[in-house]
């Protein structure tokens, strides 16, 4: 299995309970695991995360491609947390472990007896990330669903082929967003523990995670009251810095400078575009979006999109055409990224992240649902 030399990770000898299920949790305690933090994954007995239902497609060892993309380097535990033994069982993971992850509504984990006062009653050392859709006040009682919040939180709004028609994204980037800032929250703690010596609570939730994940689009509402709208695959502050039509398919342009404006049209036969008054700045691109478009149009539609490609690369002009996701991992196996892993006859996107001293690993496939331990088999606090 890859990784199975390397040595130990960032995240060796941090232990994580983790009740997430889904997406967004699961994805932030996978990358944990990739680090090397050993990875406790508590289930329901009998049925586990909904994903392992989620098929087709399934992989070569016949499992849910979905629940494999983000539960490796986990162990799994099936408890009934409403029985006695079940909730002996975790609370004695809990009292020596380093981390905990929910993403249940807000007063779940406090019904079952494991909220955070509980935990950190048993355990002040513990950090405890609570995932949920809407935060823990006014909207705790709103479900958390990737498209319900693209929805909600605007996304949608600015996304799509024109306006009155908004569409979502082509993956659940909510919850992804909401994962990464779990990690950093969680790690956050983590350091400020090692200064303090106690743990403390890390709360996100999809709406606050999308609202900052806007960026640019947010910025324009707060910092001069615009409100964006559908733009297609324009960008309402860039031009050239969409799709364009080619001989045979369709090809990205995104020329973000005057210099890589100027770049692009001598790259297309046309130097004199840098220096219309239309077109010299920016702004005055955008301004005149559609006469721009009209121009770049009549010229790239005359060579196909592959070959618009190379010349445009030659020329430092950021463009290329708009691949599968086959062919995007074909392009970065080209490009000596090491896309892939196989994890115990898994294949597996690689861990995106690089570090020279510690390396991520990959040390365990995503996890087989296991029948309940037995009595005298109910796990231990160690972290052996």
């Amino acid at each position: 299995m890859d990784g199975e030399s390397s040595p130990a990770g960032a995240l060796t000898g941090l232990t994580v309970v983790d009740f997430s299920r889904v997406l967004a949790g699961p994805y932030a305690t996978m990358l944990l695991g990739d680090h090397g933090a050993r990875v406790i994954k508590i289930e329901r007995p009998g049925t586990g995360d909904e994903t392992r239902e989620w098929l087709p497609p399934v992989d070569a060892t016949g499992t849910s491609t979905y629940f494999a993309s983000v539960n490796r380097n986990k162990e799994s535990l099936p408890v009934d947390l409403t029985t006695d033994e079940g909730a002996a069982a975790v609370r004695a993971l809990l009292s020596d472990a380093d981390v905990v992850i929910e993403n249940f509504r807000a007063g779940t984990m406090d019904r079952l007896g494991f909220g955070y006062e509980a935990v950190r009653e048993l355990n002040p050392r513990i950090v405890y990330c609570s995932i949920t859709g809407f935060g823990s006040g006014e909207g705790a009682a709103l479900p958390g669903f990737d498209l319900l919040v693209q929805a909600a939180g605007g996304l949608m709004s600015v996304t799509g082929q024109r306006p009155g028609e908004p569409t979502k994204t082509g993956v659940a980037v909510v919850d992804v967003l909401t994962g990464l800032h779990a990690l950093t929250g969680i790690l956050a703690a983590v350091v400020a523990r090692g200064t303090t010596g106690v743990g403390q609570r890390v709360e996100v939730n999809l709406l606050s995670s999308l609202l900052s994940g806007l960026v640019n689009q947010a910025g324009a509402y707060l910092g001069a009251g615009v409100v964006p709208g559908i733009l297609g695959n324009a960008h309402p502050s860039i031009a050239p810095y969409e799709v364009y039509p080619t001989a045979d398919r369709q090809l990205v342009v995104a020329a973000g400078t005057d210099g890589q404006f100027r770049a692009l049209a001598t790259a297309i036969g046309a130097p004199e575009l840098a220096d219309d008054p239309r077109f010299r700045t920016n702004a005055q691109r955008v301004a005149e979006r559609e006469a721009l478009n009209r121009e770049l149009t009549d010229r790239l539609a005359t060579r196909s999109a592959d070959e618009w490609f190379a010349v445009l690369a030659e020329h430092d002009v950021p463009a290329g055409p708009i691949n599968t996701i086959d062919e995007a991992f074909a392009l970065a196996e080209r490009l000596g990224l090491r896309p892939i892993v196989e994890v115990d006859g898994s294949r597996q996107v690689a861990n995106p992240v690089t570090l020279s001293g510690t390396p991520v690993a990959y040390r365990l496939p995503p996890p087989r649902l296991a029948a309940p331990p037995a009595p005298s088999d109910r796990p231990t606090g160690s972290t052996e």
